[in-house]
């Protein structure tokens, strides 16, 4: 089994993944913070780097140039830096809280940066308490978060190289804060009615799209898996096959899922996933009628350049 594929198990990590998601809240509260408003909330997406979770280059509060705030997976820090060249960094060691770490990387900020003030409350978990008051998450340990990183890298490389050929408007391979996934978002050109007036939804669903992504498991879904979903869904959308052959509809998520574990087992599993997303992307594209250039694309076989 290749071992750069590693085993990831939701329930043996899960507090240290609830940590690290906490982490990661705080960047993307500063990225809404500072960054200019894009489509589709782009502009609060952050990016897994080769060192870890990312902001892209932020407006400096004080207009003195850019800031970046990140987690170096690697050798496990907060780190801010500026593109003047000061930094800072900020050890993530067990047992030490998201509070502290999120009041140390705010004083860092504005050390570097200027004043900044964000909206501390969390989202899109279940917990509630503000992330410069959380001392209840404070379980790191920095073994299963390297497992994490070499898993999530190689789900991000997987889903950059399926995107690479699309001649429609995407995003990049974006790493979502909220949600705690990775995901690309393919578009067809055509707008879609957001499924509800939630913010999130109002603003980030307003157009048609098959999104295809990974996440490390939660407590819905103890698994980590690749899965893709349509918006708006038609009808039938559930009712594909699939390939690889483990690939299946959930219907309580709402998407089809290939376990991380179907995955590993595979003899080429870089292969395996680059399957999944082209069926599953495939299929969305039959199902919901879009232009056959824009799949065919996704194919490798793009139209001519006029």
């Amino acid at each position: 089994m290749d071992r750069s594929w590693p085993a990831l198990s939701y329930a043996q990590w899960s507090e240290a993944c609830d940590t690290l998601h906490a982490h990661t809240q705080l960047l993307g509260k500063l990225a809404v913070a500072l960054a200019p408003p894009e489509p589709q909330l782009q502009h609060a997406a952050l990016r897994l780097t080769a060192r870890g979770w990312e902001t892209a280059p932020l407006p400096a509060p004080d207009g003195s140039g850019a800031i970046v705030v990140g987690l170096d997976l690697r050798v496990h820090e907060a780190l801010v830096e500026h593109s003047a060249g000061s930094a800072r960094r900020i050890t993530l060691t067990p047992n030490r809280s998201v509070g502290n770490v999120t009041r140390e990387v705010l004083d860092a900020v504005r050390l570097v940066g200027g004043a900044v003030e964000i909206d501390p409350t969390p989202q899109e978990v279940p917990w509630t308490v503000p992330l410069d008051e959380d001392d209840v998450h404070e379980t790191y340990e920095p073994a299963q978060v390297e497992s994490y990183f070499a898993a999530a890298t190689q789900a991000s490389l997987a889903l950059a190289e399926f995107r690479a050929p699309y001649r429609g408007r995407s995003t990049p391979v974006n790493a979502w804060w909220g949600s705690f996934d990775l995901a690309v978002n393919l578009f067809s050109g055509l707008p879609a009615e957001p499924p509800s007036d939630d913010f999130i939804m109002r603003n980030a669903m307003d157009a048609q799209e098959v999104a295809l992504g990974w996440w490390p498991g939660d407590a819905r879904y103890g698994n980590a898996a690749f899965y893709a979903y349509a918006h708006p869904m038609p009808d039938g959308f559930s009712d594909g096959t699939l390939s690889p052959s483990a690939a299946h509809w959930h219907a309580e998520l709402g998407e089809y899922i290939l376990d991380w574990d179907d995955i590993r087992s595979n003899a080429d599993p870089r292969a395996a996933a680059l399957e999944f997303l082209h069926s599953a992307f495939q299929h969305g594209c039959r199902v919901c009628d879009w232009d056959p250039a824009l799949p065919a694309s996704a194919a490798g076989t793009p139209p001519p350049v006029a």
